[in-house]
């Protein structure tokens, strides 16, 4: 007799979802993701207080897109691909974050619709990569190029710093924020390297109080009786204990028969730190800085010596400094002839508010300096460094790519139309997966409408209109709620940031769109309290 039992494959504990099933789990989880996160796009957007459950329940308010996804925790394993997508998009253009994932979820909200007519996937996907490959044409067709003119070049660089700006909480003071941005940017020249941009932030004033610094400045004190100003300095920075070296291993004693040895004992120590200091100071330097505490006794030595010693400098800050001073980060002093020193014009003393940090002026780097960001509360100065990182970035990325496209919607909108042609000629049903594509695009400029409160049919219907008639800079002013020419407006967005939004959210619906089947492992089973039997 045969029996009709179904085999069992997989561990009993263990959960499989297959077909249409796991396919509507992934794009349930996907889309949520999307309706929660798209409501922070745009100009207009609103922010999100985000709250750990940790010992100190911190709070974060925020509309930065990686920054919501990364704090949330999410089980959907659709919904973490869209988070990893807004952590690329962040880690590879600093900006458009919320717009990846918005995009992704509005291409797998269309393909919900496609596969519900029993359009097969992969029919999907062949149209979405043609689309894909017809709006990057356009983009690239509509992109400008001003990097020979440094003047129009400078003005682009502002109105994308503008243009990020606008979505952030720094919006009201845009323009400050921007001026700071581009002018960071442009000292660091041809290098990119953000590490010479340093972002201090400091309670009190008001956010237009916040102002740019060359140099560097390190938030420290310098050491008592020591010179609070040096001229042409000579630095040496050191990652060293400067302790007195009492014996560090664990359960040792050292027994004494009179007080007279503990003197000695100590006087011994005391000989061993001055060796170390005046190791230190072969090194011709009239000022150390180091990651370390330096005790009482070595920094009396150093004020004798009338060299300016500066302890327990924040790792971060010891690494970008000694980036910016041109030196290196030694821990042993014997040979000073191969060690690096670093150099800058002046060392002094500055206020801000209430407290006090050591400014370093003309740095070896020459393409440092620092933005000091002031706030009421430490929820806006967190805020106003994310807004401020993501304009950096961009603009360091337009340095590179200097190719500018335009913002508002316009872009969105101008692929749209260029991949709707291309259905309009295509035959069978890849012709569909296309228009999707193109409904997709056009849901970006319909959100950022919404999200001002503004009629979003009647503005998309004009400004779809408007890029028929072929007026291709059209787009959104989300100030005044009219379809705007936006070359007139300044709205200018990088073409690196809107084609990688591009790319990344078509590559991410389509990895999504493939799944027909989700299988989660039995969990690992605990051992059972038990007493070890000896």
């Amino acid at each position: 007799m045969v029996s009709l039992n179904p085999v069992q494959i997989l561990n009993p504990m263990a959960e499989e979802e297959r077909g249409e099933t796991a396919r509507l789990s992934s794009f349930v989880g996907a889309i949520a993701i999307g309706d929660l996160i798209k409501s922070t796009l745009g100009p207009k957007g609103m922010d999100k207080i985000l709250q750990s459950f940790g010992q100190n329940k911190d709070i974060q308010v925020t509309n930065d897109g990686a920054t919501i996804l990364k704090s949330i925790g999410i089980d959907n394993p659709a919904a973490k691909i869209l988070v990893e997508l807004s952590k690329v998009q962040d880690d590879e253009v600093g900006d458009g974050t919320t717009s990846v994932t918005v995009l992704a979820t509005e291409l797998l909200k269309e393909a919900e619709k496609l596969v519900s007519q029993k359009i097969h996937p992969q029919t999907i996907i062949a149209g979405w990569r043609k689309a894909v490959k017809v709006a990057e044409q356009a983009l690239e067709a509509a992109a400008t190029d001003n990097s020979g003119n440094k003047e129009k070049f400078e003005e682009d660089l502002m109105n994308i710093a503008r243009t990020t700006l606008s979505s952030k909480i720094l919006d009201q003071h845009r323009d400050h924020f921007g001026k700071l941005a581009v002018e960071a940017v442009l000292r660091l020249k041809s290098s990119g390297d953000l590490n010479a941009i340093q972002i201090i932030k400091k309670l009190g004033g008001g956010m237009v109080d916040s102002f740019l610094d060359e140099g560097f400045l390190l938030d420290k004190k310098i050491g008592v009786n020591q010179p609070k100003t040096i001229e042409n300095a000579r630095i040496l920075i050191g990652n060293t204990s400067m302790d007195a070296d009492k014996i560090k291993v664990f359960g040792s004693r050292v027994r004494v028969d009179s007080t007279a040895k503990i003197a000695e004992l100590e006087l011994a120590e005391k000989e061993k730190m001055k060796e170390k200091v005046e190791m230190i100071l072969k090194h011709d330097i009239n000022c150390f800085i180091n990651r370390q505490l330096i005790y009482n006794y070595p920094e009396q030595l150093f004020a004798d010596s009338g060299v300016m010693a500066i302890e327990h400098a924040d790792f971060e800050g010891v690494e970008r400094l000694a980036l910016v001073l041109g030196a290196e980060i030694v821990s042993t002093f014997g040979r000073p002839d191969l060690v690096k020193i670093g150099t800058c014009k002046q060392i002094n003393e500055i206020m801000i508010g209430e407290d006090k940090l050591i400014h370093f002026s003309g740095c070896a780097l020459n393409e440092a300096c620092t933005i000091i960001i002031r706030g009421a509360t430490q929820q806006i100065l967190d805020e106003a460094e994310r807004s401020l990182h993501d304009a950096l970035c961009v603009l360091t990325q337009t340095v590179k790519e200097p190719r500018t496209v335009f913002g508002g919607g316009a872009s969105e909108m101008l692929m749209a139309n260029a991949v709707s042609k291309l259905a309009a000629i295509t035959p069978g049903k890849e012709a569909a997966a296309m228009e999707s594509f193109a409904s997709a695009l056009r849901q970006l400029p319909t959100i950022i409408a919404d999200n001002a409160g503004y009629d979003s049919a009647d503005l998309v219907a004009k400004l779809r209109a408007s890029h028929t008639q072929g007026h291709t800079t059209a787009g959104l002013d989300m100030i005044n709620g009219t379809v705007a020419d936006m070359a007139t407006l300044g709205i200018t967005e990088s073409f690196q940031v809107k084609r990688q939004v591009l790319l990344s959210a078509a590559e991410g619906a389509e990895v999504i769109l493939r799944v027909d089947n989700i299988v989660k492992s039995a969990p690992r089973e605990r051992m059972a309290d038990s007493v070890p039997m000896f």
